[in-house]
């Protein structure tokens, strides 16, 4: 026998191993591709260091921050957490990672930080005890943070942060707030507030580093007019006191120009019919305009100097997030409901191209207006190729409320097509994207406005042909899943089968249980606290409709969730035991979701065959 060191063996089972995966991975149905497949976020760059970049990225099978070196190439993952990390902030100086440090997914922690290159994590606030996060600017000095606070005993806390001092709280309230951003540099501070007690409508304050205050701007009126306004970043100039903010003026998000030192405000009325965003270009000349319309969106231009609209092509679905670079490129990640996101740059081709396994593309999704009570209703539409009516059909419920689907890619919508569904996205009255009268009309008959919206369109499915009226899958997240614990039991008769994840299912406990900013969020779209408007939180809690529900429900929940806390489904399902219906439960250790693949996995795996075993001739996909 000859003597080995072995390395060709190794070489050879390197090889074997190799090739067992590549045939694992042919073998896997499409659905599950599309969850494993390797994604990343818009990478975010360091402002006085251009070439450092940071982003997230589920390359390991757990979502977590990578920083990026572009000058070689090299990339390093930065968090390594049992259940994955996404909050994270780049320093201007690009020498240091900020990331948020939770336990679990329960949202309740610290900041820490760790060199760009590599190194020991280390505290990034000393003397500031764990917290909900409300906002967190860096400064280009490189020991200056601003850094938000939010917790029951305080409300919100602004705090600022010097490398080797003690913080110093610089502002204070019982109700919601949040940093904004702080100037270029570091004279001035932008903080959203909401001290007039409507959280869905901010007003702005600037304030010097040592908590005096430069400036107000309040679209509320005191709170009798609901317009909001919103900070979109400082002129990134050296004492430049120009401030991009967002306004509702003319009923839809716009962006205006304030000089928070001259009072002077510069409208740039660009006549979009959606919603827009903004941010600077690195010089400080142009706006990098982000248009949503309609469930779709499209990048421009707009000089200052000329006021010159410019649009920056880019093909139909959604823009989920663009900057501006110093080069005067535009990176963006694109995506669409047939097409899986890609971050791409007007300079040519794609930014980031994660190596591994590549996500299957899906159905292109189909538009569909609805007369409803309230107004006409856009619904997104996917279904099986080839397919035709009536069909199996899931009503997959945004989360929010104030959001909106989009044609984009979504990985489990496309899962429920692949198994023979079609699937149908409501943009519900609270919906974003439609005007701001849309998205306010979500007040006092909370949920319920929803489901007149969702009722709707559900006729016109059944109506159409295209809906099976008797295999009806009525599912959701977070708020969606609220909404789908509401209908099963608002509209007994409508659902085939209920599927809700990290739902509010008792609306009283959840108040009580949630985080500081969600009691705020409530209060102001109830009209007050569980004990001052008692008979609204009644009629739009789930739990007041527990014993009509009839279909088979799927619940899953994390254990740790501080927005839709567990001990509120617990009083759910407790009812549900009682009288014997038919429904799981399904408990995981983490909060508001999952960032791990493999748990995601599961879950969409328990989702689809509960709703298999309790509908007939449904067949799932190979």
């Amino acid at each position: 026998m000859t003597e080995s060191n072995g390395s060709g063996a190794r070489n050879e089972r390197d090889q074997q191993e190799h090739a067992a995966g590549a045939a694992q991975q042919e073998r896997m149905p499409d659905w599950e591709k599309r969850f494993r497949a390797p994604r990343v976020s818009l990478p975010d760059w360091a402002e006085d260091a251009p070439d450092r970049s940071l982003f997230v990225s589920n390359a390991t099978g757990t979502y977590e921050l990578y920083a990026w070196e572009r000058s070689t190439g090299e990339q390093r993952q930065v968090t390594d957490r049992p259940n994955g990390t996404t909050d994270g902030v780049l320093s201007p100086d690009g020498a240091w990672i900020w990331w948020f440090d939770d336990k679990d997914g329960d949202e309740f922690g610290v900041w820490r930080r760790q060199p760009f290159a590599g190194g020991a994590d280390e505290p990034a606030a000393e003397g500031l005890e764990a917290s909900y996060p409300a906002g967190l600017a860096l400064g280009r000095d490189g020991r200056t943070a601003v850094v938000g606070r939010s917790t029951d005993e305080d409300g919100t806390t602004i705090h600022l942060v010097r490398t080797g001092e003690a913080p110093v709280e610089i502002y204070r309230h019982r109700e919601s707030a949040g940093v904004g951003d702080l100037s270029h540099d570091g004279s001035l501070i932008a903080v959203e507030h909401t001290e007039h007690g409507d959280a869905m409508h901010s007003a702005l304050r600037v304030l010097r580093p040592d908590g005096t205050a430069v400036a107000d701007l309040d679209d509320t009126e005191g709170g009798t007019r609901e317009l909001g306004l919103e900070v979109l970043g400082f002129a990134p100039v050296d004492g430049d006191t120009r401030l991009l903010i967002g306004h509702q003026r003319r009923g839809r998000w716009e962006p205006l120009v304030w000089d928070v030192a001259s009072g002077e405000q510069t409208d740039l009325a660009l006549e979009l019919p959606g919603d827009v965003s903004a941010e600077w270009y690195p010089d400080g000349t142009g706006l990098l305009i982000v248009h949503s319309f309609e469930a779709r969106s499209e990048l421009f231009r707009y000089d200052l100097a000329s006021r010159a609209l410019a649009e920056i092509p880019t093909p139909q679905g959604t823009v989920s997030g663009a900057t501006a670079r110093p080069d005067g490129s535009v990176e963006y990640l694109w995506s669409s409901a047939a097409e899986p996101s890609a971050v791409r740059s007007t300079a040519g081709g794609v930014v980031l191209d994660p190596p591994g396994l590549k996500s299957p593309g899906s159905v292109p999704v189909e538009d569909v207006w609805v007369e409803g009570p309230g107004g006409r209703i856009h619904a997104l539409v996917q279904k099986p190729q080839g397919a035709s009516g009536p069909l199996p059909t899931v009503f997959d419920i945004h989360g929010g409320p104030t959001w909106h689907d989009s044609d984009s890619f979504a990985a489990g919508p496309a899962a429920w097509v692949d198994h023979g569904y079609a699937v149908i996205r409501v943009n519900y009255r609270g919906s974003t994207g439609y005007g701001r009268a849309w998205t306010d009309a979500l007040k006092h008959r909370v949920g319920l406005i929803e489901l007149e919206d969702i009722a709707a369109v559900r006729e016109w499915a059944v109506s159409s042909g295209l809906a099976d009226p008797e295999r009806l899958v009525l599912t959701g997240g977070s708020w969606g899943g609220y909404l789908t614990l509401l209908g099963l039991g608002v509209q007994p008769d409508a659902w085939a089968v209920g599927i809700a994840a990290v739902p509010v299912a008792d609306y009283v406990t959840a108040y009580h249980d949630e985080m500081e900013a969600l009691k705020a969020m409530d209060r102001t779209l109830l009209g007050g606290t569980p004990e001052e408007v008692p008979e609204r939180f009644e009629a739009s809690s789930p739990l007041t409709y527990v014993d009509r529900v009839t279909a088979p429900v799927y619940i899953s929940a994390g254990v740790n969730d501080p927005r839709c806390p567990i001990r509120q489904i617990e009083n759910y399902v407790k009812r549900l035991e009682a009288r014997g219906a038919v429904h799981e439960v399904y408990r995981y250790d983490a909060g508001h979701g999952s960032l791990v693949v493999d748990e995601r996995i599961k879950q969409v795996r328990l989702e689809l065959e509960f709703a298999e075993r309790h509908l007939k001739g449904v067949s799932g996909a190979q």
